[in-house]
Formats: C-alpha cells, structure tokens, sequence
C-alpha cells in the first residue's frame, strides 16, 4: 500500500487556531477572540433545519440559485462516504483563503437537475484545545482556522452525488457546491460499527526501545504509546487514533491528536486512548505501518472507538473535533 491521497481542504490548511481562555463546557471559548472568530464560531455551532428553506421539490441547481452569492469554495475534510447515514465534513473558504463562519446546512442530489434533499444542519465542531494541549503543529496566533462544519447526510444509493453548502454570514447567505462519490457497503473495506476491532500490535513506548520520536511525529511528542491495542481491546473501551501530525496530508492531524489529549483528560480512567503513526520510519516513501494496512484504511487521520467486548462503536474520519470526537467516545460507555 503506497502514500495516502491529499484528503483536501480546498487551498487552505485547516488548523486549530492558539489564543483565548478554556471551557470544557464551551468549547468555543478556546477560540481566539481576534476578528470576531469566537462569535462566529459560537454562532455557526447553533443550526437547526428550521434556519434554512425546505427544498420544497426544487432542484439543487433551483436552491443554489435562490440562496444567494456564489463566490465561496467548498472543501472536504473527509473522504469515504458509504450508504446509509454517513458524517459529510468540510470547511467553507472565501476568495482571501479565509475559513467562512455561520450557520450552515448542506443539500444533496443525484446532479444539479435533480430533485434536492435537505437542509441537513452542519454545526461548527471546534477544533481548538486548551493551550496546555496544543502542539506546535496546531497553528499561530494568526490562523483563523478554529472549527470544521459537519452533516449528518443519508445516502440512499451508491454513486456520485452533488452537494451544496449553505452559510449564512456576514448579513448574507452564501453557497459552495461540492461533489463526492458515495460508495455500497460491500466496497466498504474499513472495519465499520459493530464489526470486531482487527486485533493488532500498535507502536509503544517499549516496542520502540525509548525511541519516542520514531513512533510519534508530534512536537512535542504525546503520552499516547503506553500500551498496544492488542493488550487492551477486549478488555475496556479504547480509542485508537491513527494520525502523523507532521506528515498528514490533510494537515489535521495535529489537531486531532491534541484533542484526544484534551478529552483524555476527562475520560482516561475509563478509556484507553492510543496514538497510531502512519508512516514505516516515518518515510512516506516507505508505505504505511503494518496497522493501518490491517485497518485498510485508504486517508488518514481515523479515529475508532471500541467498547469493552472489542467491537467498534464509532468511527471518524478527516476532520473532527471536540464535539465529534467526544460523542465517539460515549457510544462505548
């Protein structure tokens, strides 16, 4: 199995922006309150249905035209899609290259001339830590890139699909088309909900003799290799987080990992958590390392949540944040 594709996210690097106070309760405090981010932010984590016009058999091309200004992009921050209810994640950028902020929905059809489905709420998940958990591969003072939309969309039948992000900001309503390619669930080679997590040996501290910087691209590196995933699944719940915070071509990785940390805090005594690198040696030219390979997972950053009789109760892929991430954990206690 050779380099992972570029999970993109348009042209900008999403991040998770330093700066502002910590509230486990409100994860949009730990945004920077710089240029209004952190209202933004609060305000696009907010979104009902009820915020957007129904579709009222209109097409997608039909809403896209009654929702106002074009202009913004629309990039993916996941990739693998199956039928079913499956999570849509992405960030809206401007023509500045900067994250759009607001309440968002999205729309789904077959094609643009076809009959649109929707709205599908798509809150803001924060991406930002408490500063004591932030690595350097986090962000500066100066990125605005705090949070990632996600929608809960569900796919009907393989194939392609259109899709069209609504947002309303700035006193506006604007609209960012997409495509993505929605695949069965017998092509569907990852290990799903419900399946047996693959028992397999992850990198640790031990296995790698001291040599932490060989099993965690991380500066600085985390305390996530205490233990394999073989020694602990089956035996309490764990969260197994595959991600290379300086190699990762989506270029979220590093807050992923941070996140897991931040959560850690809160629900360590009760679930294992377990950073996986990607990469033999660190060296994409080298494949990947023998767990993804079991996992056959074809982008990276995943996250997998076991439960205590070692099947999986969630899984997330790309971007995700500390809302999804947190709801993952508690489908295993």
């Amino acid at each position: 199995m050779g380099r992972l594709p570029l999970l993109l996210l348009a042209a900008v690097v999403l991040l998770a922006g330093c700066g502002g106070g910590s509230d486990a309760k409100d994860p949009a405090a730990q945004v920077p309150a710089e240029r209004g981010v952190r209202a933004k932010v609060r305000a696009a984590q907010a979104v009902t249905a009820a915020d957007f016009p129904a579709t009222g058999g209109r097409t997608l091309q039909q809403v896209a035209n009654a929702a106002g200004s074009a202009g913004p992009e629309l990039g993916l921050a996941s990739s693998v899609f199956t039928v079913g209810q499956d999570r849509v994640a992405f960030g809206i950028i401007d023509d500045r290259s900067g994250f759009v902020y607001g309440k968002t929905a999205l729309y789904v059809a077959r094609s643009p001339d076809q009959p649109a489905a929707g709205p599908y709420p798509a809150p803001a998940d924060v991406l930002v830590t408490e500063g004591r958990y932030r690595s350097k591969q986090a962000a500066t003072e100066a990125d605005p890139f705090a949070a990632v939309y996600a929608a809960q969309v569900p796919f009907k039948q393989a194939g392609g699909y259109s899709i069209l992000a609504v947002t309303q900001a700035g006193g506006e309503t604007v609209a960012a088309p997409g495509e993505i390619k929605v695949i069965a669930p017998s092509q569907d080679r990852i290990p799903g909900v419900g399946d047996a997590a693959p028992k397999v040996q992850t990198d640790t501290l031990g296995s790698a003799r001291g040599d932490v910087a060989s099993i965690d691209t991380r500066e600085p590196p985390s305390d996530l290799h205490g233990k394999s995933f073989a020694d602990v699944v089956g035996r309490k719940p764990v969260a197994l987080l595959f991600a290379t915070p300086q190699l990762c071509q989506s270029r979220v990785c590093g807050p992923v990992v941070d996140v897991a940390l931040q959560l850690r805090a809160k629900y360590g005594d009760r679930v294992e958590f377990i950073h996986q690198e990607v990469y033999a040696d660190n060296d994409p030219n080298r494949g990947l390392r023998e767990p993804l390979q079991r996992f056959n997972l074809p982008t990276e950053p995943w996250l997998f949540i076991a439960g205590r009789d070692g099947r999986i109760t969630a899984r997330l892929e790309g971007s995700f944040g500390l809302g999804a991430f947190e709801r993952a954990l508690k489908t295993a206690l």
